[in-house]
């Protein structure tokens, strides 16, 4: 402190300026570290609604489309999902291949066989989804599915004996009364376009659906607790590996309908555009969804996926005149304000850990 003291005045000034100088590159550098976040969260979010939304328009075209020459509509709706598997497999398969050159090997990578059993149900239960589009509007599948965390709750409460604030069972029912006030309300804009309008079927597989995703989630969920090396993209990869796999079996073995598909794919050159925009965008959608677990975690994705939603049911009811009344606007209005709700409730929940 003496020799201090004892140093010429511009020493000293000069060691503060340095100081301050210091300071003003750490808060440069942590904002621009915070704009680089900012700009990497948009572009995933713009990858993930342009990717999805795309999708989402394409498949009410796709399904309620009459395609010249002779104005038929596609056949076997249910293995578009088949289709899109292999082109999102080739895309996983090539991104981690690229992802991993230079690397050693990971220490326990999953067996294959682990992927095959949520694959199974991961095969049903989208093609009842999109089967559904004969018989219900797109508006009304994507809300539908939109109410996976009442099954969620419901099995956990039973099975899993949880026990969930009364806020969350509060999200719940704002997300059933949504549902309710929704389904209750038929749109004769949205319903003659239709294949086979039948709400009873339409919701029943929806319900499957919703279902089936239910039991590959908590499967993929164990394999992550199991083998603690598996990626999200190890995940896409596999998954669409063997739900690929077992779709082909079917459509080109067990019957002929990939057969009879291929040839209006064929023979309809605006239906193969669709579809092969339709497989590329469900491809990139799971990339960019990779991309945001891997560097904002999955509460940020489910939000990102949620609002996503919204604003597929919009340019439903917008763009391709799926017009929504009144009463299903509040429907929707309900669901949505619940399922933000609840991600607001987990995300309060995750701070007070930390």
């Amino acid at each position: 402190k003496i020799r201090r003291h004892n140093l010429h005045p511009d020493t000293v000034a000069r060691e503060r300026e340095e100081r301050e100088v210091g300071r003003r590159q750490r808060e440069t550098k942590a904002t621009m570290g915070e704009a680089r976040n900012m700009l990497a969260l948009l572009l995933c979010a713009a990858g993930i609604y342009g990717a999805y939304l795309t999708q989402g328009y394409l498949q009410e075209m796709i399904t309620t489309a009459n395609y010249a020459p002779d104005s038929a509509r596609l056949p076997h709706l249910g293995m578009l999902h088949g289709l899109q598997s292999f082109v999102c497999f080739f895309s996983a398969a090539i991104v981690n291949l690229l992802l991993s050159r230079g690397k050693a090997p990971k220490a326990q990578p999953t067996p294959l066989l682990e992927y095959m059993k949520p694959a199974v149900t991961n095969t049903v239960g989208p093609a009842l989804g999109i089967l559904a589009l004969k018989n219900i509007p797109y508006s009304s599948q994507v809300l539908v599915k939109s109410c996976k965390l009442v099954p969620v709750m419901i099995m956990g409460t039973i099975f899993g004996k949880k026990r969930y604030s009364s806020k969350e069972y509060l999200c719940v029912a704002l997300i059933c009364v949504g549902l309710v006030i929704f389904s209750l309300k038929k749109s004769s804009a949205a319903n003659k376009k239709l294949a086979e309008p039948n709400l009873l079927l339409g919701y029943s597989l929806c319900m499957v659906n919703l279902a089936f995703d239910g039991f590959t989630n908590a499967y993929q969920d164990k394999i992550n607790t199991t083998y603690k090396a598996t990626s999200s993209i190890d995940m896409m990869c596999w998954m669409n590996f063997w739900t690929g796999s077992f779709l082909s079996v079917y459509m080109f073995g067990i019957s002929s309908v990939g057969y009879e598909l291929v040839a209006f794919l064929l023979s309809h050159p605006k239906s193969l555009l669709d579809v092969l925009t339709f497989c590329l965008c469900g491809a990139l959608g799971q990339l960019f969804i990779f991309l945001t677990i891997n560097k904002f975690g999955a509460l940020t994705l489910t939000l990102v996926t949620t609002t996503r939603k919204f604003f597929s049911i919009l340019i439903s009811s917008v763009v391709l005149g799926s017009t929504l009344v009144g009463q299903q606007w509040l429907g929707v209005g309900l669901l949505f304000t619940g399922l933000i709700w609840n991600m607001q409730i987990k995300s309060s929940k995750k701070s007070k850990v930390k």
